[in-house]
């Protein structure tokens, strides 16, 4: 395949209902903005919960490097890039072993690999991207960033943690509050008008929230104890080249998972953000992104999956959306008061909408193979897809302690491989 075969798609407003800036207003964005960071706070905050880690530094990172991010690639995609669930188990290692501070330094080395990486490409060209990134290689990888975190939406929605080893909320109660929150995400993104069209997640979410206070489920006793105004706990790395070894190797899979983040967006808006602005561009924001993070305390930085789901379901293609999302984050960030309040989100209103937003993903990737038009049957297809598939959703692991390859991750290279070393049909 050519790099001319490949162009960024011409699109109409009436195919795509694409929003510029004149036709969403500022108020308008100010709400849909406020919506994404909605749909990416939970998974947002639970990162530096999970390690340690302060969550409204994670809220601060989380802005600035959507800020920094948008900046390197010309406002261009619709990303809003917050904590990444890759690193969890290697800072958690790294914060008992050498302590925050020397686990900082490894996470801003791993933001250096993906800097890396995108020079790689800068150089090589776009041609190694159309060689080892096909349809039926994104199409399956974009299947498995949506279907395997179907457990995580089904866990939160039943009332338990997104990995399904504590239990939460009683079943019953959960189940009702997410479905009403599904429920009438789903009839606001079907069957509205005018802005409330725009805000289908946001009404699920008050719609959610309001019914779990009827249910008692929410606690509002952390609102009142929060203080108004409250400085991010920042912390500062130490350099450390233990932490620095172990952790940069795992940012192989992020990156790769990146990737696929980026195609997926690019299957919602219709856009070839490979060529523009170009992988090399977003590889480089996002580590750029990640290390920022890290010099101030905070977890590296991804692209989210929530919030390309969220994109799809609400049709606001405007970057500038995002970056009113971040600049919110970053205010929230300095706020006790609204940080407490958003952390009262009982899990279930959140898991109920997810439940519509990584189908929402996995349906992007099918529609690439669908688009591709290549027969998936034929035995070097089929083989690329059916690995692909199981080895994202079925949970393989590759490697040892120091460092695994699981999941999305080994999803893509699982695809990238096969497909640079199978046979074409023709030649089997």
């Amino acid at each position: 395949m050519k790099t001319t075969d490949i162009k960024p798609a011409k699109i109409t407003k009436k195919e795509i209902n694409i929003m510029t800036t004149n036709e969403l207003g500022p108020v308008k964005q100010v709400f849909v903005g406020a919506q994404m960071l909605f749909v990416a706070f939970g998974a947002l905050v639970l990162v530096p919960i999970l390690t340690g880690l302060d969550p409204n530094v994670a809220l601060f990172t989380a802005g600035l490097g959507t800020l920094i991010f948008h900046i390197i690639t010309g406002r261009q995609i619709p990303i809003f890039l917050a904590s990444s669930f890759a690193f969890i188990a290697p800072i958690i290692y790294g914060v008992q072993t050498w302590g925050i501070p020397a686990t900082l330094s490894g996470l801003c080395a791993a933001g250096l690999v993906y800097v890396i990486l995108s020079a790689i490409i800068a150089v090589k060209g776009r041609a190694i991207i159309l060689k080892i990134l096909p349809p039926v290689v994104i199409g399956p990888v974009i299947m498995v960033i949506g279907l395997s975190l179907a457990p995580v939406a089904v866990n939160l929605a039943t009332g338990k943690s997104g990995d399904g080893a504590v239990v939460l909320f009683a079943a019953d109660k959960a189940l009702m509050v997410s479905m009403l929150s599904l429920i009438v995400t789903m009839l606001t993104a079907a069957l509205g008008r005018g802005l409330i069209r725009l805000l289908p997640i946001l009404m699920g979410v008050i719609a959610g929230y309001l019914f779990s206070m009827i249910l008692g489920l929410v606690d509002t006793s952390p609102i009142a104890a929060a203080p108004l105004f409250a400085m991010p706990n920042f912390v500062f790395p130490e350099f450390n080249w233990q932490a620095i070894l172990f952790i940069v190797p795992v940012a192989i899979a992020p990156a790769i998972e990146h990737i696929g983040d980026v195609l997926a967006i690019g299957g919602v808006t219709n856009r070839n953000y490979l060529e523009k602005p170009g992988l090399h561009r977003t590889l480089l924001g996002d580590g750029v992104a990640t290390s920022a993070a890290a010099l101030l305390g905070g977890p590296p930085n991804t692209t989210y999956s929530e919030v390309t789901g969220a994109v799809a379901l609400t049709r606001a293609f405007n970057p500038n959306v995002m970056i009113i999302a971040a600049v919110i984050a970053i205010i929230v960030s300095f706020s006790g008061t609204l940080g407490a309040f958003l952390g009262t989100i009982p899990t279930p209103v959140m898991g109920g909408i997810m439940v519509l937003l990584f189908g929402a993903i996995a349906a992007i990737g099918m529609n690439t193979l669908i688009k591709d038009g290549r027969d998936i049957s034929s035995s070097r297809n089929l083989i690329i897809v059916a690995i692909t598939l199981v080895f994202g959703i079925g949970g393989m692991s590759l490697g040892n302690s120091g460092f695994t390859l699981q999941g999305i991750g080994l999803s893509a290279v699982t695809a990238i491989f096969l497909n640079l070393v199978l046979p074409t049909d023709h030649e089997a």
